[in-house]
């Protein structure tokens, strides 16, 4: 099992240890529970789309009483009627993803962030499907829920992309031809794509009446460049060699990473999209919190809204 760290968060280096992805995910998802008691969880309520609060007067009988003895809240599991969410696993296995300064890549990460998601959603009885691309689509499991069908999902996730180049539009076109019904979009992505396309590629989902989450996973190399000697640095995208003195070319990549970052979350706040950026070094359970966080605030704004109106 892998070890924790100060915080008492899973290690992203010593969790990528870990060799089976399904185990990967459970130990996640068992951390995020038990942080709950912990700060900076303890107190805050999750409103899961698959339960609601215990009100006086719900038969007592559908009470989850173990979510209350992980979280010391009271939650009645919705019925089979009154959830029918269906979760799409976008993951992005293209070149780029294959960079990582810690010991494991952006497309380990990332692989692992969608195996933790695939198995909490089935533990709440959600059907998920998954979706890998490069250039191009790789694999393509529908939403199910049923025996098998999550050990299915690792599998695929654990095939590995030959591609090189980056093409979102294809693939995000491809799922709006394939999911017809609306349901729960997660992308997970480096989203180092032209603006143009990306902004395209992303208004097809919305389009569509999709609920759309894009995690932009990046290294910390890539964030901080903190590249210490001159070194030959490789496009690995496109497969081009640079010669690059760090000390010299840092202002000015910090520059343009900004810029395009700041577009980035400026194009999903116009498509009505929630971005997570997310470092391949933050502790999974945190990322898992923050995704349940940011669903539980946008039914918040919803239902407000409704009240208004």
């Amino acid at each position: 099992m892998a070890t924790t760290t100060a915080s008492n968060y899973l290690d992203p280096a010593a969790l990528m240890s870990i060799r089976n992805l399904e185990l990967r995910a459970r130990s996640v998802v068992e951390g995020f529970w038990h942080g709950l008691h912990r700060s900076p969880y303890h107190g805050f309520s999750v409103e899961f789309t698959e339960y609601r609060a215990y009100t006086p007067g719900d038969d007592p009988r559908y009470l989850d009483w173990k979510l209350a003895g992980r979280t010391d809240r009271y939650f009645i599991k919705k019925f089979e009627d009154e959830t029918n969410l269906r979760c799409y696993l976008l993951v992005d296995l293209s070149r780029s993803m294959s960079f990582g300064s810690g010991g494991y890549s952006k497309a380990d990460y990332a692989r692992t962030l969608a195996a933790t998601l695939g198995w909490f959603h089935s533990q709440q009885g959600d059907a998920t499907g998954l979706m890998t691309f490069d250039g191009a689509v790789r694999e393509y499991l529908p939403a199910r829920h049923r025996p098998g069908h999550l050990r299915q999902l690792m599998l695929a996730l654990e095939k590995p992309a030959e591609g090189r180049s980056t093409d979102l539009t294809a693939p995000l076109r491809r799922i709006v031809e394939l999911v017809r019904k609306r349901g729960l979009i997660v992308l997970i992505s480096d989203l180092f794509a032209p603006l143009d396309s990306l902004s395209s590629a992303l208004s097809l989902l919305t389009a569509s009446g999709h609920e759309v989450i894009v995690f932009q996973v990046l290294d910390p190399a890539e964030l901080n460049f903190d590249f210490s000697t001159a070194a030959r640095f490789e496009d690995l995208e496109t497969g081009r060699d640079i010669f690059l003195e760090p000390s010299l070319a840092r202002a000015k990549y910090v520059e343009k990473l900004s810029a395009h970052l700041e577009a980035v979350r400026e194009t999903c706040q116009k498509l009505g999209i929630m971005h997570l950026q997310v470092s391949s070094s933050q502790p999974l359970e945190t990322v898992l919190f923050d995704f349940l966080k940011a669903r539980a605030d946008r039914g918040k704004v919803v239902r407000r809204r409704a009240a208004v109106a």
